[in-house]
């Protein structure tokens, strides 16, 4: 059985795409060739389609509906693919990060999950009120062993601004300890970490924190949000939010001007504030 046969197109948006768009190739008696011809792409990529390991973009889905005569059908799936959450987009997004061979991270408020130290997820969670902390807490560190723990980990770049660190969370030698972590991380070759200053002024990062992965043919992202996040795996969106990286990036300092910041900011939690 092929992952294009065990697609259920009941189970996601994206998934009923993936399903539709090979029940009307086959229902028009078409190969994956001919398909390809219609929506620009070759004949392993329409595979790849089929079998939800990537999603086609608004171009395609119109170039689909014209041709098929559909009514708009692909165009309104994508959109409401795109515009609706999904409770399974963050595990998805939690098996991307594994695979992934380079991930880029911009985070505002907090300091991201794969450079978390223990006592600061678990200050993170309790704050959050979450119903088990040492649980979600387990499973916060097994998804951190599975992307940073690992020799061959993946190239990370991550853009931080300075209210993730200097913001006491969990209190002051909790927020020490966490501070060394990133300094110690950052001294690893396949790890950047810069940081926005406040003095920086406003940036496309405001508008929210996300990541983007690169796997070894595609680049998916994924969209933090409280009680939720979004899975972006059209290309026209990644690319966009790849270019909002960059910008973000512009507005940030230098790795060895923000390994100077966060040294400074760690300074600051020593003396009176530990007692």
């Amino acid at each position: 059985m092929s992952a294009a046969d065990e697609i259920d197109p009941a189970s996601s948006l994206y998934d009923w795409l993936a399903y539709d768009l090979r029940f009307y190739r086959q229902k028009r008696g078409l190969t994956g060739v001919q398909v390809g011809k219609i929506i620009n792409c070759v004949r392993s990529h329409v595979a790849n389609l089929e079998a939800g390991r990537a999603c086609i973009d608004m171009d395609q889905a119109k170039a689909l509906d014209r041709m098929w005569d559909t009514g708009g059908h692909f165009e309104r799936l994508l959109f409401f693919a795109r515009s609706l959450h999904n409770p399974d987009w963050f595990r998805q997004s939690t098996e991307y990060e594994a695979k992934a061979r380079i991930l880029r991270i911009y985070q505002g408020q907090t300091i991201p999950v794969p450079l978390q130290t223990e006592d600061y997820a678990r200050a993170v969670l309790s704050m959050a009120r979450v119903d088990d902390v040492e649980k979600a807490l387990f499973g916060r560190m097994a998804r951190q062993e599975l992307i940073i723990g690992r020799e061959d980990h993946p190239l990370i770049m991550v853009l931080l601004d300075q209210d993730s660190l200097d913001r006491p969370t969990g209190g002051p030698s909790v927020m020490k300890a966490q501070l060394r972590r990133l300094l110690e991380l950052g001294e690893r070759p396949a790890v950047s970490i810069r940081v926005i200053a406040r003095s920086a002024g406003w940036h496309f990062g405001l508008n929210g924190p996300f990541q983007i992965m690169s796997l070894e043919r595609r680049d998916v992202a994924y969209v933090g949000a409280f009680r939720g996040g979004r899975l972006v795996q059209d290309a026209a969106e990644v690319r966009e939010m790849a270019v909002d990286f960059e910008l973000i990036g512009a507005k940030a300092s230098s790795e060895g001007e923000s390994r100077a910041l966060i040294e400074r900011l760690m300074e600051g939690f020593d003396g009176d504030q530990l007692a």
